[in-house]
């Protein structure tokens, strides 16, 4: 691994959710992906509205990123399958340390989102039909909240989301997270 930046951008919230929000498709793209790889209580379906409760009662988002960059030496490695994904889950682990600075800008006017599917514990209880284990850390994302976050992303930082594909490691990773602030 090469280096981790730190990247952030302020915005606007109704820019934000004019722009780049849409609950109602997003979140059939989140329930997709829980059908396929497990349930998570930071992903929908709420029992809370979205818009309402969360959306609207902040004035500001800072969007924040990690990126990885990786080395020249690590880009060209071939990886089998198997190595890639014990690579890709390495660094999704890292996640919680990220979250670590953004929980430390949380106050009472000012909400931290979590950087994709909560991976705080090693299985979510939501699984079960049992309550999160760790209400107190866990967080929304802002994809779970409806959020085109890969276009927000391009747009206000000027990354693309990257992926690894046949053996080889993307460019860079990137976990995007972000604080809602300034409480109406």
């Amino acid at each position: 691994m090469s280096e981790i930046k730190k990247l952030t951008c302020d915005v606007d919230v109704g820019e934000f959710v004019e722009k780049y929000v849409n609950f109602e498709e997003v979140s059939k793209l989140c329930i997709e992906e829980e059908e396929a790889l497990g349930y998570n209580w930071n992903y929908p379906p709420f029992d809370f509205d979205v818009y309402g409760d969360v959306w609207n009662a902040y004035n500001k988002l800072k969007i924040i990123a990690f990126k990885i960059d990786f080395s020249a030496e690590e880009l060209e490695h071939e990886f089998s399958e198997e190595e890639l994904q014990f690579i890709l889950k390495r660094f999704e682990r890292m996640k919680v340390k990220f979250m670590n600075e953004i929980y430390m800008l949380e106050s009472e006017d000012a909400l931290g989102l979590f950087m994709g599917k909560c991976n705080l514990c090693m299985r979510c209880t939501r699984e079960f039909n049992m309550p999160c284990k760790m209400p107190f850390k866990m967080r929304y994302s802002l994809e779970s909240l409806g959020a085109y976050t890969d276009k927000a992303i391009e747009d206000y930082l000027g990354c693309e989301i990257k992926y690894a594909r046949d053996g080889k490691l993307p460019e860079y990773l990137i976990f995007v997270g972000g604080l809602l602030y300034d409480k109406k």
